[in-house]
């Protein structure tokens, strides 16, 4: 006979996080993600449909208004693709963002309940995400394969080796930033109603509708300082061989990202002790 003892004891510290319980509870976080297209698509007519129309209709409004009109796109890639491209990495940091943002305020409920590794919750809405960036990514190579028949030929090269690694510091900046968001409006509700506007406010200071060649190049560093500018940048480059990779930029934005993430991590275990006396 085998005797185990289980010491249970309160968490103190500024970074309590057990990864190995994380991984243990994998199966709750693909519930939570089940959960999050459940009821994101329940009572509607067109239900998961809208994966497909939300990002065309989007997309068609940008090549329009910023592209036709505005003039902003500024490459030799057709205008569709290019906002395609650029949207599909974008709307899944946003959608991370946000959804991770509401992590304590919308699961207050089942938190008061039954314990669990909290952190679960924001990664399955990171992972909500995703499911999204798969979808508009497979929309994007039917089209460049269509553009392609067509006699229209895109410049990719080696560096579409490095997505994957793009799609993962996005995944990890909008986990941290939406953690720190999370643990702040437990306090501050004010945050939740700011997130949408800081959102698309973000979005216009990165080079999401536009390059980065139409910013004064005395403000490049400066632009570049924000984390998602050599993301955007570096991604329609290894997708569509537009403009350059900007390696140097890129360790930078590595370097703010690992940074936001950790002290996200860091304020969320903290906030999680005592959230359920402020939320």
């Amino acid at each position: 006979m085998e005797h185990f003892t289980t010491h249970i004891s309160a968490k103190t510290g500024w970074f309590d996080i057990d990864i190995q319980e994380i991984f243990r509870y994998k199966d709750l976080i693909f519930l939570f993600f089940k959960r999050n297209y459940t009821t994101r698509y329940k009572q509607t007519i067109l239900g998961p449909l809208w994966l497909i129309l939300n990002p065309l209709l989007t997309v068609t409004l940008y090549a329009f208004v910023f592209g036709n009109l505005a003039g902003l796109s500024g490459t030799d890639v057709p205008q569709f693709v290019f906002y395609l491209c650029s949207n599909s990495l974008w709307s899944f940091f946003s959608i991370s963002l946000t959804n991770t943002s509401n992590t304590f305020t919308e699961n207050a409920a089942i938190m008061g309940k039954v314990y669990f590794p909290r952190l679960v919750m924001p990664i399955s809405s990171v992972l909500t995400g995703m499911l999204d960036l798969v979808i508009q990514l497979v929309m994007l190579v039917v089209v460049m394969i269509g553009y392609t028949i067509s006699g229209v030929h895109f410049q990719t090269s080696v560096t579409l080796l490095a997505a994957p690694l793009l799609i993962l510091q996005t995944a990890l900046l909008a986990l941290g930033c939406g953690i720190i968001i999370a643990a702040l409006t437990t306090k501050y509700r004010d945050l939740a109603v700011l997130v949408g506007f800081g959102v698309h406010l973000w979005m216009y200071a990165s080079p999401v509708v536009y390059t980065s060649a139409l910013v004064p190049q005395k403000l490049l560093k400066l632009y570049m300082l924000n984390p998602m500018a050599p993301i955007m940048e570096c991604w329609r480059n290894a997708v569509l061989g537009v403009g350059v990779f900007l390696w140097k930029y890129w360790a930078v934005s590595w370097v703010v990202t690992l940074v936001i993430l950790f002290l996200g991590v860091m304020l969320f275990s903290r906030i999680e002790k005592t959230f359920m006396d402020t939320v």
